[in-house]
């Protein structure tokens, strides 16, 4: 449907009823709006080519729409087969004349020719979010790569690829890491995260959280949320880490710290989001409760070794939408959700829009830095400009109608000073 017209989405039809969400959605994201109304003006992207790999959401919608604004010709695809709002891809097509390539529950090889599809423009601004894009392009399209100027990365698993790829002297062009911006993953990752994947556990469960014993496994940013917030919810939350750091943290936090080995036996709900490959696996399975739920929310669907469970199993069903029951030969049922993918964009609605507000802010910005900074970065991975980080956090501010104080000169010479001491 419509590969040669410059989008394929489900139903053109539905464009209306995204373009509402899209309304509501905006209404909540007013750094996002001050930064499009002023690259309305300025055009500061004018003629850049952009292509976009994220999760097609209201919130990308109003992005998508803040780029082109500022005068980009910007194509977008999905970043994961379950992420996509039908309607909303509907809208940036029929509405927003938006080059979407995206369908919920797209099948792998769909998945693969939409990245294709994006990419056809020939971008000069890669925008990922798990560095697909930049993947495809360090391998099957090299052609592409003497016309990026950079590109910007979004999650935290994709910046450990790229940061893999840097290390490795493969990478070809520098990436702005958007996620390592204070904006985006001390706010996003914590309680976006931390929300939404409750959201997504609940919509396609609808078990109660008060009483149960929840496992989180990893306390990065986006473990420390949704630890938080099932905590705050009623549940006894153990969190299991490889790093001691982090597992020092949690246990300040007052959360009970355990290896998954011992979690396994004794948890209701568990929940990945470590960014890392087969966090869960067949000796946890065989050690796992009747009844026992497991999702992700981690960008790629292999934290769950969904194989190895499917091979332990007599039969799969599914037995609510996105809850798959795998029935064990020795009679027990383990409940896999969304397939392993992401839960709090296949289940629900992804994060709230006041913190992707955030988010995205630093993704047009750190657009327009690359466009200015064009032929001075080297090929590796760079923080968002602090500059950039700082006047998000004002904007955000500001638009929340709260005032800060400001250094007195008398401060500014004592902070600068070391003569003064005791």
């Amino acid at each position: 449907m419509g590969r040669d017209k410059g989008y394929d989405v489900k139903d053109l039809r539905l464009a209306e009823a995204g373009r509402s969400r899209m309304e509501w959605a905006k209404k909540d994201m007013p750094v996002l709006r001050s930064i499009g109304e002023r690259f309305a003006r300025e055009k500061p992207l004018k003629g850049i080519r952009i292509a976009a790999c994220l999760h097609v959401t209201t919130e990308t919608a109003a992005l998508m729409e803040v780029l082109s604004a500022g005068g980009a010709r910007v194509s977008l695809c999905a970043s994961n087969p379950l992420s996509t709002q039908d309607d909303v891809a509907a809208s940036l097509v029929r509405n927003g004349g938006i080059r979407a390539y995206a369908i919920k529950g797209e099948n792998r090889k769909t998945y693969y020719s939409h990245i294709l599809q994006a990419l056809s423009i020939a971008p000069q601004i890669t925008m990922d979010d798990g560095a697909d894009l930049v993947s495809m392009i360090h391998t099957r399209k090299k052609g592409y790569i003497e016309d990026v100027i950079g590109g910007t990365e979004e999650t935290t698993t994709g910046v450990i690829r790229l940061r893999a790829m840097a290390e490795k002297g493969v990478l070809q062009y520098p990436i702005v890491a958007v996620n390592a911006a204070m904006t985006k993953h001390f706010f996003d990752n914590r309680y976006g995260t931390g929300q939404s994947t409750i959201d997504g556990i609940l919509r396609a469960t609808n078990r109660l959280i008060a009483g149960s014993c929840f496992v989180v496994a990893g306390y990065g940013w986006c473990g420390r949320g949704l630890a938080m917030r099932a905590k705050g919810m009623g549940a006894r939350v153990l969190v299991t880490e490889v790093d001691p750091l982090p597992a020092l943290e949690a246990l300040m936090d007052g959360f009970d710290v355990v290896p998954m080995s011992g979690a396994a036996r004794v948890g209701d709900i568990f929940c990945t989001l470590t960014g890392n490959l087969h966090v869960l696996r067949r000796e946890h399975f065989e050690k796992m409760k009747d009844g026992a739920i497991v999702c992700n929310s981690g960008h790629f669907n292999v934290e769950i070794d969904i194989p190895a469970l499917a091979k332990m199993s007599e039969s799969v069903r599914t037995v609510r939408p996105f809850v798959e029951e795998y029935l064990l030969r020795d009679g027990r049922a383990i409940h896999v959700l969304a397939e392993g993918r992401l839960i709090n964009l296949a289940a629900a609605e992804g994060h709230p829009s006041n913190v992707m507000d955030m988010s995205f802010a630093n993704q047009a910005l750190s657009a327009e830095y690359l466009v200015t900074r064009r032929g001075e970065l080297e090929k590796k991975v760079y923080p968002v400009p602090e500059p950039i980080d700082r006047e998000i956090a004002r904007l955000k501010l500001s638009a929340s109608g709260i005032r800060i104080d400001r250094l007195t000169p008398e401060q500014k010479r004592y902070l600068s000073s070391w003569e003064m001491g005791t």
